[in-house]
């Protein structure tokens, strides 16, 4: 067979080679410079706060069922928080606080909703924002925001007086993972919260992004990774989870996955519990699915309150 030699190329062939080349190595540029963007941005992304201080009074609560929450954290930084009670008549004969840890988006200012559902159902609430959430001081990042719940947790039982058996935290979309290895740890350290609330999280941050950016190495690319998948299987306190048939940010699959991998019996013998929200999306399930909410957590706390009594 005769091979062309470059001689033979006609000068129309060797300017459209030319051409090939010079896109190719165009679009191999702008994918890496592209890349290296988001490398270097990924915690401006990941992280979306509205960084402005919050006044108590904006929340809408009674003066007499709020207060304000100061934590001195690394190097002389302070985040800020609420604590919250219930109705007197709503309160519990045995009082449970819920922890929460929200998603990556606004500040506490955001969560009044959520706080109150968890007040209707008895429980005092204690949110604090995550750093340079809400006028807390410094940046956000994954191992220092795991610091910081040691602090708040150090606060809860230390200064508010609640036992670990009387503290059930809430993680909403990446606050599911701040919660997951909160509790991982406490397991590790045989002080087990009385349950683990889960709402729309993921099995990792790097699952959840190639999802969103399956053109991207973003396994390669995350600092902040979140593996909740490999904590979530030494847990030992009581698990529901709530996830959103509809949500395109954090698939319904991600939420079956990192369920199916938790024990299916907590230590005090509470099966696991994974309720299906048909007509929610990712941030609307306060909206299209309060009343399954609202029962789905009910349903969990006189679980945990039953056995407690049983262990009495």
């Amino acid at each position: 067979m005769n091979k062309s030699s470059p001689a033979d190329q006609t000068p129309e062939k060797m300017t459209l080679k030319r051409q090939l080349i010079r896109l190719v190595l165009l679009a191999g540029i702008t994918y890496l410079g592209f890349c290296l963007m988001l490398a270097f941005l990924q915690r401006k992304l990941i992280y979306v706060p509205r960084a402005a201080p919050v006044l108590l009074a904006e929340s809408g609560y009674p003066e007499e069922r709020i207060r304000e929450v100061v934590l001195s954290v690394d190097n002389g930084l302070y985040l800020y928080g609420w604590y919250c009670l219930p109705d007197a008549d709503k309160t519990s004969a045995s009082p449970k606080l819920a922890l929460i840890f929200p998603g990556n988006g606004g500040n506490r200012l955001n969560r009044v909703r959520i706080l109150e559902l968890v007040n209707d159902l008895g429980c005092a609430a204690l949110i604090v924002d995550y750093r340079g959430y809400g006028g807390s001081h410094g940046a956000p990042s994954e191992e220092a925001i795991a610091t910081d719940c040691r602090k708040v947790w150090a606060f809860a039982t230390n200064e508010l007086g609640f036992s670990n058996d009387q503290i059930i935290v809430f993680g909403q979309s990446l606050g599911g993972g701040v919660a997951i290895r909160l509790v991982w740890e406490l397991c590790q350290e045989n002080q087990a919260p009385a349950g683990l609330v889960l709402q729309a999280t993921f099995t990792s941050l790097v699952d959840a992004a190639q999802h969103r950016f399956p053109w991207l190495p973003v396994n390669l690319l995350l600092v902040d990774r979140y593996p909740s998948i490999n904590r979530i299987p030494n847990i030992t306190c009581p698990l529901l989870m709530l996830h959103g048939r509809q949500d395109n940010i954090v698939p319904l699959q991600l939420g079956e996955r990192l369920f199916a991998v938790a024990p299916e019996v907590s230590a005090n013998g509470i099966q696991k519990r994974f309720v299906e929200l048909p007509d929610a999306g990712h941030n609307d399930i306060y909206h299209v699915a309060l009343d399954d909410v609202k029962k789905a957590k009910r349903e969990f706390l006189d679980s945990i309150q039953t056995a407690s009594l049983g262990a009495d």
